[in-house]
């Protein structure tokens, strides 16, 4: 086959900026190789995680600049972009940015119904040649996003759409998909005319592409520990593209040196301006995921006040340590509490309640590793908890070791309803399972947990209440 075009494609690399500085040295070498007319690099979204202070203090400057220096061309929003940064934020970040083309053809804003003018459903772009057709789609949180004054639609009609659009215009049909494999497959099943689907969100890593309907699939796993490598090459009898494709690890590569300097030089800026001190402490809050803590149940109170519930539950595995008597900075919120999770309210019944609370008390819970659904943490940790005590017997068997739980000072009631101030993690069946079974759920965005947190560091009935025990053992 002779290759007409090299496509470079990244997923889901969540601010391991290293990474995306080895991968910047990967596309560079192509463009020695084989001529920057005949390289496309892309990302399929996620490319910013808040976890990462220069992503943090720089509000994704690091992520743009990166992505700038790197060469792209086209990109797609994933969730960490379109979900955890504002929409005036998102157009502050990609409105000034000629460099590359933002494609998503399932997101419009509720207002007007339309896409920013940053914003597009597909692009082509023209490369040795041949016409190269890109759709970008983003999964479709839609109670989310509507928070935020966004309308995600459903993405398969939307691709459609652009696809149908495409047809006589585009020699290559690609996807930018940041909306799993098992959607991918679906795709390419379903909706004529694609050639090719660059995937994300799920973190599939497909070291050698899928072949689905005709349809080759690729996708290059997650963190940028791998990029994606596709040879675009044309049948003339066919009138149709010749597509090879593989994964290839980033390990070995040096990062670019431009690249390296980029986030040094965020490293340092946001050192600045998380700096920012957002609260005092005359005693220390020490934190443990696997018992009851004063700066847990701090969080506890905080989501119960933001939601204005009669409980506040959250896992004690959210925050990654304690905080020292002084000067608590920006800085130090986000590193024990890097997760960009949400308060949520929900309206759950008390025998649903009764069973987190007795997992809780079992060490396979508190010790259970978490990954993804936003969780920043290691483990997931015991229920912290504020509006409720817990008298408990751990001589007693596993899930009947509550002898007698209160509700601001009234028994539990497990046929009641309660109204609990709690994260949205636990909504999507994470963890502590049974409170993914409310009977309705609220979000609150844009607010992070660590929002929460900081507003109660500066409450002095909250810093005395946090002390006192909730969880009593007999």
């Amino acid at each position: 086959m002779e290759i007409k075009v090299v496509l470079m494609h990244s997923n889901d690399i969540h601010s391991r900026l290293e990474n995306a500085a080895r991968i910047s040295t990967m596309i560079a070498e192509e463009r020695r190789t084989w001529g920057a007319g005949r390289v496309l690099a892309v990302d399929c979204g996620d490319h910013m995680d808040r976890m990462r202070q220069e992503t943090e203090g720089s509000d994704g400057q690091v992520n743009i600049r990166l992505l700038q220096e790197a060469g792209y061309e086209a990109i797609t929003l994933g969730n960490n972009e379109g979900l955890t940064y504002t929409p005036e934020t998102l157009e502050q970040l990609y409105a000034p940015v000629s460099e590359f083309s933002v494609v998503c053809a399932n997101l419009l804003t509720m207002e007007t119904g339309e896409r920013p003018e940053w914003l597009c459903p597909s692009r082509i772009i023209v490369k040795n040649g041949l016409r190269i057709g890109l759709i970008g789609a983003t999964a479709a949180f839609g109670q989310f996003y509507e928070l935020l004054g966004w309308k995600a639609t459903e993405p398969m009609e939307a691709i459609r759409a652009e696809a149908e659009r495409l047809q006589g215009r585009a020699d290559v049909v690609v996807v930018l998909s940041h909306l799993g494999i098992r959607f991918d497959q679906k795709l390419a099943e379903e909706v004529p005319g694609i050639h090719l689907i660059l995937g994300g969100h799920t973190h599939h890593l497909l070291e050698v592409p899928l072949i689905v309907n005709g349809v080759m699939i690729a996708a290059a796993g997650k963190f940028g520990e791998y990029v994606g490598r596709i040879e675009i090459g044309w049948d003339e009898a066919r009138s149709e593209p010749l597509l090879r494709g593989q994964a290839i690890p980033t390990g070995a590569y040096a990062e670019r040196p431009a690249a390296e300097d980029i986030i040094h030089e965020f490293r340092e800026s946001s050192r600045v301006s998380l700096g920012r001190v957002a609260a005092f402490l005359n005693e220390p809050l020490p934190s443990h995921p696997g018992r009851e803590n004063p700066l847990s149940n701090l969080l506890a109170i905080g989501i119960r006040r933001w939601t204005n519930a009669e409980i506040g539950i959250v896992n004690a595995g959210q925050l990654l340590g304690g905080l020292a008597i002084g000067e608590v900075t920006a800085g130090e919120l986000h590193a024990i509490c890097p997760s960009p999770i949400n308060p949520c309210l929900m309206t759950i019944a008390g025998s649903k309640l009764r069973t987190a609370l007795e997992q809780s008390l079992q060490e396979e819970f508190a010790s259970k590793p978490i990954k993804g659904f936003g969780f920043r943490g290691e483990v997931l940790g015991g229920l912290a908890i504020d509006g409720m005590t817990v008298e408990f017997d751990m001589r007693r068997e596993p899930m009947d070791r509550i002898v007698e739980a209160r509700v601001n000072g009234s028994l539990l009631e497990d046929g009641r309803l309660y109204e609990v101030g709690s994260i949205d993690m636990f909504s999507f069946k994470v963890g502590y399972e049974s409170l993914a079974e409310a009977e309705s759920y609220r979000y609150y965005l844009p607010e992070f947990i660590r929002d929460v947190l900081e507003r109660e560091l500066s409450s002095e009935p909250s810093l005395r209440s946090c002390k006192e025990k909730r969880w009593l053992r007999l």
